[in-house]
């Protein structure tokens, strides 16, 4: 499976919008307490939260996985899209058997407690095409849970598909196959259909357009507006992070890269988050467009000694948040960008923490992050949690990456951040 193909599968009353009184640029120094999510099924070993909406609720996907010797990447044996309220876990099932599979993307919960990903169903597929990513060779469709009940939305003629994010008007996106072969896509690839940009209103689906002669794309965030964003590009290759504005795909400005360029999120005020390859092709960065499609982009770089990162999470007031990755593309250190600077997470908590925050997910317009983190010590040590962190008032005296430097040996080795790259992280392509 492609890393593109990969990078796809990664993420109650209706409550009204924060409103914030001034949109500022300004941030104080924020320190933040941090709440183990933990892991739903306690023979698993991984969680991440990877949606969140305005009441610190967060859709996780936990799973048990196989971090694999000198390899980039791992293999997941089993996963399910989990809804977590500050710690109290909803299993949102499958559209399969009862102990198959389910998953999630970077925007899947809204407000009124609405989620999306993807579910494998019972069905072979009768390509063999592997969507879900299990090793099940099962059909893998777009969800949609609501009132306590998944149901499958309809694809764009094709087997598969998958429910990156949705908004609080229930507008969802993210992808679906057409059926059709994808020529672009090298002899021997298991994962070969054409996947198309999808908009789901209404329980029907429509195919946002691409750039140029691109035959695929992805659509992984939509604001409260209706304006989505993603990639147009082929089936190794994300080369234009779009936005997609009244059935019109725009083309965001880029470093001259070729490859490698998303848009993952976008806040109802139009600033968009997501990455941008360099224009040798080496490796990417987080990257935000402030005025949208009508702007030039910001690279926001990587912290010092890591190799690349990305940003999947942004709220109104600018606050971007994102994942770092070392030289071997190992999960590094979770981020966030404000006031002109990136920071490292683990600076902004205690060092009494028993987390490492090695990705920061989403934010939402509390300023609440969700993420994961590596477990330090005790029993559960070495596995991946959930983490939700709520800003706090006051100092935070010695932080968790204070600890860590003095600690060497609490830091995750070579290959343990490296769960589910082939799921929600850009990585090397295996489609």
């Amino acid at each position: 499976m492609s890393t593109l193909r990969q990078l796809r599968n990664f993420w109650i009353p209706g409550v009204a919008t924060i409103l914030l009184g001034s949109f500022s640029n300004a941030f104080a120094q924020q320190s933040y307490k941090i709440t183990d999510l933990g892991i739903n099924n306690s023979k698993d070993n991984f969680s991440m939260a990877m949606g969140l909406n305005n009441q610190g609720w967060a859709e996780n996907m936990d799973g048990t996985v196989n971090p694999p010797e000198n390899s980039l990447f791992t293999s997941v044996a089993r996963g399910r899209a989990v809804i977590s309220i500050y710690g109290f876990n909803i299993d949102l099932g499958t559209l399969g058997k009862p102990d198959g599979n389910s998953w999630i993307n970077w925007g899947g919960i809204n407000d009124r407690g609405e989620a999306v990903g993807m579910s494998e169903t019972a069905d072979p597929d009768p390509n063999r095409e592997d969507i879900c990513g299990f090793g099940t060779h099962l059909t893998c469709v777009p969800f949609l849970w609501r009132d306590g009940h998944m149901s499958a939305l309809p694809t764009l003629g094709g087997n598969n598909g998958q429910a990156s994010a949705i908004n609080n008007r229930g507008e969802v996106v993210g992808y679906a196959e057409d059926g059709a072969v994808d020529s672009t896509c090298p002899a021997g690839t298991t994962n070969n259909r054409i996947t198309l940009p999808a908009l789901w209103e209404r329980g029907s689906a429509e195919a946002l357009p691409l750039v140029g002669n691109d035959p695929d794309g992805v659509a992984f965030g939509i604001n409260d507006r209706g304006q989505a964003v993603g990639y147009s590009g082929n089936c190794t290759t994300a080369t234009h992070a779009v936005m997609w504005k009244d059935n019109t795909a725009f083309v965001l400005q880029d470093l001259g890269g070729t490859g490698s360029n998303f848009g993952y999120a976008i806040s109802n005020r139009g600033q968009i988050a997501g990455q941008v390859g360099t224009a040798d092709g080496t490796t990417f960065y987080a990257a935000v467009w402030q005025n949208g499609a009508d702007g030039a982009v910001t690279n926001l770089g990587v912290l010092p000694g890591d190799f690349a990162a990305f940003a999947t999470g942004i709220n109104n007031r600018g606050q971007v948040v994102g994942n770092n990755f070392d030289s071997n593309f190992n999960w590094s250190r979770g981020f966030i960008w404000q006031d002109g600077a990136m920071t490292d997470l683990n600076t902004l908590i205690s060092a009494d923490s028993n987390l490492f925050i090695i990705s920061a997910s989403n934010i939402n317009e509390r300023g609440q992050i969700s993420g994961m983190a590596t477990v330090l010590s005790g029993p559960h040590a070495g596995d991946i949690h959930a983490y939700l962190l709520t800003p706090e008032d006051g100092p935070i005296g010695a932080s968790m990456a204070d600890f860590a430097r003095t600690h060497p040996h609490s830091i995750l080795p070579a290959n343990a951040c490296n769960h589910s790259l082939q799921r929600f992280g850009p990585g090397r392509f295996q489609r």
